[in-house]
């Protein structure tokens, strides 16, 4: 399971970097659209791939007790 949140993470972070790298390339702004939805996708996968290792250091703790 934690696998495929892994996965499912570093592929959000990898949409998020392609649509601001589109939207740049068709000559968006700082705030335009693609931008903010890219940058919220790329917070959103890291924010998963933490939680995930923050959890699992959580139950190796729990595990040496």
């Amino acid at each position: 399971m934690r696998a495929l949140t892994r996965l499912t993470s570093g592929l959000m972070i990898f949409l998020g970097v392609a649509i601001v790298v589109r939207t740049i390339d068709a000559g968006g702004g700082p705030v335009a659209l693609g931008i903010v939805v890219g940058i919220l996708f790329v917070a959103a996968g890291a924010g998963r791939l933490y939680a995930t290792s923050a959890l699992e250091r959580r139950r190796e703790e729990e595990d040496d007790r």
